[in-house]
Parts: C-alpha cells; structure tokens; sequence
C-alpha cells in the first residue's frame, strides 16, 4: 500500500476535538484521522511518526459507515495540540 494513501483526513468531530487536549492531561494528547480500510495499526504508525515527526504510544482504530478510524494517542513528550495545528484542526 502507497504511504500516501494511507491518512486521509483529521476528523473534525466534537468528541475528536476534545480529545487532543495536551500531553498531561488524562485522557488527552490523541487526535483522530479516517484511514484506509485496509491500513494495519503497523503501517498507520510508521506513516503518522514519519510525516509529523512524532512518537505514538499506543492506536485504536474502529470502522465506521464514514470509514476506518484511528485513534493516535501520542508520548508524553509531543503534544496532539502541535500536530492539529499543523493540519489545520486549531
């Protein structure tokens, strides 16, 4: 599978939003992206640290109607706060 086709878009979505949150906060630091359907939590991971220069802790992923969604949750020393500013999420 193409790199590239594997992160297709943040969600925008309430609950996403108030997720990111920053590194210390319980049960924040995580932002949402729609990926492939056929993306593993392996190749979800390596694309997501070398595009945005950072380290992932841990991947939840659930398929919805809408598409596969992964939930990244980022190490204590990068900030999910940083990496929607970047996409454009803040």
């Amino acid at each position: 599978m193409n790199a590239s086709n594997i992160l297709i878009r943040p969600v925008f979505a309430e609950k996403a939003m108030s997720a990111i949150g920053t590194p210390n906060t319980k049960g924040g630091n995580k932002i949402e992206f729609i990926v492939h359907r056929n993306a593993s939590k392996t190749e979800i991971k390596t694309v997501f640290e070398e595009r945005f220069e950072v380290k992932i802790k841990k991947i939840w992923t659930k398929i919805q109607k809408n598409g596969k969604h992964a939930i990244i949750k980022l190490t204590e020393n990068y900030s999910a706060e940083d990496v929607s500013t970047r996409v454009g999420l803040l």
